[in-house]
């Protein structure tokens, strides 16, 4: 190719498959920067006021913006975990497609608590919903919202639907001392212990957070071969705690990583702010080895949200961040030291 006369230079590319985040929450995005509170509560009164304001509208527009910086990081997929209503929902499946992101559709069962606008009058209207969006041809993925959100019957009906029907299952768990402590007053065991009772741990189920979750909670986890996603930055964030990366590691439980909040999306940081928590709690470095993160960070995402297919990214290997890094460091440093900037598509 020849250009002023001259041989053009070949851009210096590195194709990588595309990182997944797992746990999305896009309209929260919009918190970014601000307060929020003291605690992990204190920020949730400002998002509940966040949410009740949405419109199929807001949504259309803001999660297509908050994609296209999602895509420009390097995701190329999303598990979106949606609680804000079923007009909603299909404005993110639209703006998903226009930001040309592959989404799965996490739809969201809520009984109780929370807002009006995210509840179900019935486990059986919840599921007619997730029904409605399958006809409609969208990937979708059943999401009790928690064990404070859903009952146990609930828990079990949507267990047994996602079973038949081989859907992927995601529930948060285990993310507050305050959660699990009114589970034990409500039931007499822990989160993961009654989603286990319930019929909701299984090799398609996809533990969210797990940061609080005992030794057994873990046994059940890998026992049950369920995966957890972990949200490294916006765990940091709320102040969630840590998970025992290293244990969870230990008893063969897959991880995958969830942008969250998206108060920064960089699938970038939150590996190495995954490996981080992990050198902190053992002492020593290189618990999680590099090419694993990789896997963390894309493929075991992809699975867990039970996609075959997802677009790939190119890495920009000339860009500063990456000068004088020999060809066997490459993906060490960019974990260790870039940021999304030096994804180019």
């Amino acid at each position: 190719m020849v250009a002023n006369g001259s041989l053009a230079r070949m851009p210096n590319r590195l194709p990588l498959p595309g990182f997944v985040t797992a746990h999305s929450h896009a309209f929260q995005r919009a918190l970014r920067g601000r307060a929020q509170g003291d605690d992990f509560w204190g920020w949730r009164e400002a998002m509940l006021a966040l949410a009740e304001a949405l419109t199929p509208e807001s949504v259309r527009m803001s999660y297509e913006a908050a994609y296209r910086e999602m895509r420009a990081a390097g995701y190329t997929a999303v598990g979106e975990f949606h609680y804000v209503g079923l007009a909603e929902a299909k404005a993110a499946i639209e703006a998903a497609e226009a930001a040309e992101i592959r989404l799965v559709l996490l739809l969201s069962a809520y009984a109780r608590g929370g807002l009006e606008r995210f509840r179900q009058q019935s486990v059986v209207a919840y599921l007619e919903q997730v029904e409605e969006l399958r006809a409609l041809g969208a990937h979708v993925g059943v999401a009790p919202h928690s064990v404070r959100a859903c009952p146990s019957d609930w828990l079990e009906e949507i267990g047994r639907y996602a079973v038949r029907d081989g859907l992927v299952l995601h529930v948060h768990a285990d993310e507050q001392p305050r959660e699990i402590e009114e589970c034990l007053d409500e039931y007499g065991v822990r989160p993961i212990e009654l989603l286990a009772q319930a019929g909701c741990l299984g090799p398609n189920t996809t533990i969210v957070h797990g940061t609080h979750a005992d030794e057994h909670e873990l046994g059940l986890v890998a026992e049950a071969g369920a995966r957890i996603c972990i949200c490294p930055l916006t765990e940091a964030n709320l102040g969630d705690g840590f998970l025992p990366v290293a244990q969870v590691r230990e008893k063969g439980i897959p991880l995958c990583i969830g942008s969250d909040s998206n108060v920064r999306l960089d699938p970038l940081e939150e590996l190495r702010e995954l490996e981080g928590i992990a050198r902190r709690q053992e002492l020593r470095r290189n618990v999680v080895d590099v090419s694993d993160l990789f896997e963390i960070g894309s493929s075991e995402g992809a699975q867990s949200l039970g996609l075959d297919e997802w677009p790939g990214i190119e890495v920009d290997l000339d860009h500063p961040s990456l000068a004088g890094v020999s060809d066997g460091d490459v993906r060490s440093a960019l974990v260790f030291g870039c940021g999304g900037d030096v994804i180019v598509g």
